[in-house]
């Protein structure tokens, strides 16, 4: 009679725990949202074996110069400029039809040509890249309302086609190089 009895410690049932961690998972993978990156959206030419590469020759007048060093600064042609003039020079270019000798012959011949330095802030590459886009954009716009009396955004897909066929985006883009040793580095 001595004999103590001893309070066992009675089992948590834990046979519903997996189900409960497993349901909470679902629930935070379905509701929770993930951000996806766009990215730029370029239609990329054919790929040609380096066999069959061939040299393009170009009049030097339907070739607009673009360069951003490493201190994301803009040469135009050899020349700084600002970014907020980048649309209008491509513009000009682009639209130019043999007006202006330091310009393009036509928006069939016209081409941009943009390299960066290695050294150029990602940033300062989209901006460029999107006031050249800008350029071609009010171009086809402002043809598109002069032959269709419509935004080229409201454009059926023949008629865009017929707009980018007139101003095709011919832009070509170098390797990145290190050329800290042009002027205006």
């Amino acid at each position: 009679m001595g004999r103590s009895k001893e309070r066992e410690i009675p089992e948590i049932n834990a046979s519903s725990m997996a189900d409960i961690a497993f349901l909470l998972l679902i629930f935070f993978l379905v509701t929770t949202t993930m951000d996806i990156d766009k990215g730029i959206i370029v239609t990329l030419p054919p790929y040609v074996p380096d066999q069959e590469q061939l040299d393009v020759k170009l009049n030097q007048r339907n070739v607009l110069e673009i360069l951003v060093n490493a201190k994301d600064q803009l040469l135009v042609e050899g020349e700084l400029m600002d970014i907020a003039e980048l649309k209008d020079i491509c513009i000009k270019h682009v639209d130019n039809n043999k007006v202006d000798p330091d310009f393009s012959d036509s928006p069939d011949e016209a081409v941009v040509s943009l390299q960066n330095d290695k050294g150029t802030s990602y940033n300062r590459y989209i901006e460029v890249y999107n006031e050249i886009r800008a350029g071609y954009n009010t171009l086809r716009d402002q043809k598109c309302r002069r032959d269709y009396g419509i935004p080229f955004a409201q454009a059926d897909t023949a008629q865009q086609r017929t707009i980018r066929k007139y101003y095709p985006l011919r832009l070509s883009e170098a390797d990145p190089t290190d050329f800290s040793n042009k002027e205006g580095s």
